[in-house]
């Protein structure tokens, strides 16, 4: 077995223009003072990291290590969720996904798809240039507005959708592949990849291709009511990565899964910070650990009622205490009777 990195820290919800949000030097610096070993850093924030630099010189590369090394910490992954979200986005929401892109294409769907792919292939080389070996995003969505049947699905819309999906990002998964990098989608609703299910359709639709993997957050299947540790078992080999974060989900009489239109406080399913949802996270840590998944766990806080310095705090610690320092010897190992082969012959008879 394999022991688990840790903790780390996802920079997205942190980076802000006040101190000591706003460089990498200094978040670097606030983060280990809490105990984080590892960061993992949103491609899309000029305040962290230039993409386009990262993708054309290991030098500046080895600059963003160098800061973060000054800091006892490492790089776990980069991150290019908002720019995955515009590989595949659905009319319905072009407006509110329009910020995600550089202003020279925002309001031509086209175009930003066009940057959006760039952006990941810039990612495939940086991620390369950074000696790393897997990679977040989100897959984009285009069936997503036809989640629930009514009306009536058109046949073979769902499949369309996917046919579409899968050709705009075998491209980006080949270009990973070059690079020796696992893409790893985040399993989530509001993306085409939400479940298993959705994740095995579009995997088929891609070949197969062994670049294409998950990001493992417990919070989005608690959310779903989907059971997240046998997902665990079912699909540890897909699971290059690891989000700790934990949720609730309190169904009413008024209302459930799909939240009555409320806002985050006042929703049946709500994010919250780590040891205050309901996420088992001992077995998830105990079942990762026992299928040697030995990549980072990283904190990512989104919690709708305490702050993201107590988040922050707390989490360093609840993740500390969770990762498991795997045994070398089995705990009978002193009962070995030292038998060889003949003697295993001689007791089964043969």
């Amino acid at each position: 077995m394999k022991k688990i990195k840790g903790p780390a820290i996802f920079l997205a919800q942190f980076v802000s223009d006040d101190e000591p949000f706003n460089s990498l030097e200094s978040i670097s610096k606030w983060a280990s003072n809490l105990g984080y070993k590892g960061v993992q850093i949103p491609s899309w924030d000029s305040r962290l990291i230039d993409l386009k630099k990262a993708s054309e010189s290991k030098d500046y590369c080895d600059d963003i290590k160098g800061i973060l090394e000054n800091n006892n910490l490492q790089l776990t992954e980069l991150s290019t969720h908002l720019q995955g979200q515009l590989v595949a986005v659905h009319p319905a929401y072009d407006i509110p996904f329009d910020g995600f892109a550089d202003e020279k294409v925002r309001g031509n769907p086209s175009k930003r798809k066009e940057w959006a792919i760039d952006q990941l292939m810039q990612a495939a080389v940086a991620s390369r240039n950074f000696g790393l070996n897997a990679h977040a995003t989100f897959s984009g969505a285009l069936a997503w507005p036809y989640l629930y049947p009514w009306p009536q699905r058109p046949e073979g819309l769902v499949d369309e959708a996917f046919n579409e999906l899968a050709k705009r990002w075998k491209p980006i998964l080949n270009k990973f592949d070059e690079a020796g990098v696992d893409l790893c989608y985040e399993i989530h609703p509001g993306e085409d990849l939400h479940d298993g299910i959705t994740f095995e359709m579009f995997l088929e639709k891609v070949g197969n291709h062994p670049r294409c993997n998950m990001l493992y957050d417990p919070s989005h299947f608690i959310l779903q009511h989907l059971n997240y540790l046998d997902h665990i078992d079912i699909y540890h080999d897909k699971l290059k990565m690891f989000h700790v974060k934990d949720a609730e989900l309190n169904p009413s009489g008024k209302q459930g899964v799909y939240g009555g239109f409320q806002s985050w406080i006042n929703r049946a399913g709500r994010f919250r910070s780590l040891g205050d949802g309901q996420v088992d996270f001992k077995s998830i840590f105990s079942k990762l650990s026992g299928y040697n998944f030995d990549g980072w766990a990283v904190l990512e806080w989104e919690c709708c009622i305490k702050s993201p310095q107590q988040g922050a705090e707390e989490g360093s610690k609840f993740i500390k205490e969770h990762i498991i320092d795997v045994t070398e010897k089995a705990f009978d190992d002193f009962a070995d009777s030292g038998m060889d082969e003949e003697t295993n012959k001689k007791l089964l008879g043969i």
